[in-house]
This record gives structure tokens, C-alpha cells and sequence, in this order.
């Protein structure tokens, strides 16, 4: 059921961005389906190969290469840093150049950070409700990956990883006033960066005022609110999209969702909130039936991952939390973050597959 839902995900996602990325396409690259198929070809086949690999080997073997995956992928958060070799798009450096291709590290991180963390609390299992064995080094951990993403810098991917990281150490049997005490450090955090950025205290003031600067930082929310709301019930048809002419920013990225309920409608937009429920359901079910500890905390953290960022994705476009920057899991344009979420449900199959039913 896993696979079928993830395959109508990524075929859905495939035939929504070729619908909403034409225009930029045509512009950037003179050609009409460019984006399209460099998501089929970078993103889609060699993901799905990766998923039918990684549903066939036993999830407990990641353990062994958990410290070493995460110790590459800080390599590779410091390289993105570096100038000359990193693509900068927006004021964040999110992109290592690699000639044709790019990579991009947060993305990598989400998978080989929570197949350490999970690694780790399986090994101190019994201490996990220790503050000194337990809760120290468990910030320490979050706290040196999301300081480098924040360098970068991408709060609404250290956002994703955190949640994530607090669903699993939750599962896991952490102390109530742990979490709360990490929920109180975590609203600080937050303010602090939001009050530190212009730029996101200007996002977070237009959050709260939509209309406040329609034609500054209040524009793409204020376009993305016009597509969703245009859609009406029905849509305006596949491929009528009028936002996506260069009026919306980031069609193929964070906004595509907005393009996705202008074209399909509210009717047909609640098929794809659906899907994602369903991941959700089946994820966290996997994560119930799981054979073991490990499995368990695996399951339950990559399935957090991909359904909130989908719902703050899609939040974020409904002006039901502030703008992100985050993409929309198996539809947004982006090969890393696609291969990599694809490379997450084959680890989530597996586990499926040993489950107790």
C-alpha cells in the first residue's frame, strides 16, 4: 500500500510540475518541459530504483553506517558554506555546484541525521529519561546539525528536523518535562532568529497582516492566497494556470501547491491532502507493528518528517503559518530532496515488511 500511494504521489507530483513550471521553463531554458524532465531523470527513476533497493535490505544494517553518513553529510553542510563552490539563490546557500547538477545538503541531512539519531536513542534506550545521559547530549546532537543549516541559512528545514527529532525522542520515552523544557528553549530559539532577520521578522509581520506590504515581502503570500482562492471548487483546469506566468514566485518550488489548487480546485485538491493522510496513517501504523525498538523509532521519525513538512508546506500557502521555503514532499521541483525522501519510504517499506500483522 506504501509503494502504490508513494508511486501515485510522485506521478501526481511529475504531471503538476510539468503543468506549473512551462513558463519559467521556457524562459530559463527554452524549453517547455526542462524542469519536468530533469525531475524524471535526477529525482524520480533513480529515486524509485533506490527505494526498491532499500526496501529489500534489512533496516537494522543502516546502523552500522549511521555515523559515518551523518559525519559526511556535516562535511558537506561546511562545504555548502564555501564560495566558489556553492550555488546562492535568494541570500541562502543551500547548493553545492557539481557542473550539470547540484546537491543539496539539508535535504540529505533529514534522512542521515534521523538514521544517527534513531541509531543512538536505540543504544541508550534505558538512559533516555536521564538529563545528564539522556537530554544533554540529545541537544548537543540537534544543536551542531541545525547550526549549520542556520548558516546557511534554512529555517524551515531545522524546523522539520527538530520536529522530527522531538517525535522520536517522545516515542522513545523522554521525560514529559524534558520535552516541555525543549518546547520552552524552542519558542526562544525561534523569536531570537525571527527578531535577529529582517527577513523573517518582516515574513512573520505579514503573517500576522497579509495585506501589510502586498507588493514587497507580503507579495508571494498575497499571490499565493489569489491562485488557491481563484481555483474556487473546480479549478480553472489542468494546465490554466494563470499565476504561474511569472506572477507567483517559486512555482516550482515552495509554491507549487498554490499552482496545484488554482489549476484543480478545492474539490479535487483535497485528493492530494488525502494521500498525504494516508502516508500518515500507514507510516505511523508501520511504526506501531514494528518488530523491535529501532524499527519503531525509525518508522515513526521518517513518517513525522514528510507528512509536517507537507502540512507546512501547504499551511504556508493557506497563510496558516508563516512562509518557509520549504518544498512539498514528491511534488515540488528538486532532485536531491525527491531521491532522498524516495530513498526514506524504501527504508519505511522494509520495516513494513517485518512488521507484526
Amino acid at each position: 500500500m506504501l509503494l502504490i500511494l508513494t508511486c501515485i504521489l510522485v506521478v501526481f507530483g511529475l504531471v503538476m510540475l510539468s503543468s506549473a513550471s512551462v513558463v519559467k521553463s521556457f524562459e530559463h531554458k527554452g524549453n517547455n518541459y526542462y524542469y519536468f524532465i530533469h525531475q524524471l531523470l535526477s529525482g524520480a527513476i533513480p529515486g524509485i530504483a533506490v527505494l526498491l533497493i532499500a526496501s529489500f535490505i534489512d533496516y537494522r544494517k543502516w546502523k552500522r553506517f549511521a555515523a559515518p553518513l551523518l559525519f559526511i553529510t556535516l562535511i558537506l553542510l561546511i562545504l555548502v558554506l564555501i564560495p566558489g563552490i556553492t550555488v546562492e539563490a535568494g541570500g541562502a546557500r543551500r547548493w553545492i555546484n557539481l557542473g550539470p547538477l547540484s546537491l543539496q545538503p539539508t535535504e540529505i541531512a533529514k534522512l542521515t541525521f534521523l538514521l544517527y539519531l534513531t541509531t543512538w536513542i536505540e543504544k541508550r534506550e534505558k538512559g533516555i529519561k536521564d538529563f545528564n545521559t539522556g537530554f544533554l547530549p540529545f541537544i548537543s546532537i540537534v544543536g551542531i546539525v541545525c547550526f549549520l543549516i542556520m548558516l546557511e541559512p534554512d529555517l524551515g528545514t531545522m524546523s522539520v528536523i527538530v520536529f522530527s527529532a522531538i517525535v522520536v525522542y517522545y516515542i522513545a520515552g523522554a521525560r514529559l518535562s524534558h520535552l516541555a523544557l525543549l518546547g520552552v528553549s524552542g519558542v526562544a530559539l525561534i523569536t531570537l532568529l525571527i527578531k535577529t532577520a529582517p527577513y523573517r521578522l518582516a515574513r512573520f509581520t505579514v503573517f500576522l497582516n497579509p495585506e501589510l506590504d502586498p507588493s514587497g515581502i507580503g507579495y508571494q503570500i498575497n499571490q499565493a492566497l489569489l491562485a488557491v482562492g481563484s481555483g474556487g471548487l473546480f479549478g480553472k483546469g489542468l494546465g490554466r494556470s494563470v499565476q504561474k506566468y511569472n506572477y507567483l514566485p517559486e512555482v516550482t518550488g515552495d509554491s507549487i501547491f498554490a499552482v496545484i489548487a488554482e489549476e484543480l480546485g478545492f474539490f479535487r485538491i483535497i485528493f492530494l491532502l488525502i494521500l498525504f493522510a494516508l502516508f500518515g496513517i500507514i507510516g505511523f501504523t508501520i511504526s506501531k507493528r514494528a518488530p523491535d525498538f529501532y524499527g519503531r523509532i525509525l518508522a515513526a521519525g521518517i513518517t513525522t518528517w514528510i507528512v509536517f513538512q507537507a502540512f507546512v508546506n501547504i499551511a504556508a500557502m493557506l497563510s496558516l503559518v508563516p512562509l518557509t521555503g520549504i518544498p512539498l514532499p514528491f511534488i515540488s521541483y528538486g532532485g536531491t530532496a525527491l531521491l532522498v525522501s524516495l530513498s526514506a519510504v524504501g527504508i519505511l517499506i522494509n520495516i513494513g515488511r517485518q512488521a507484526d500483522v
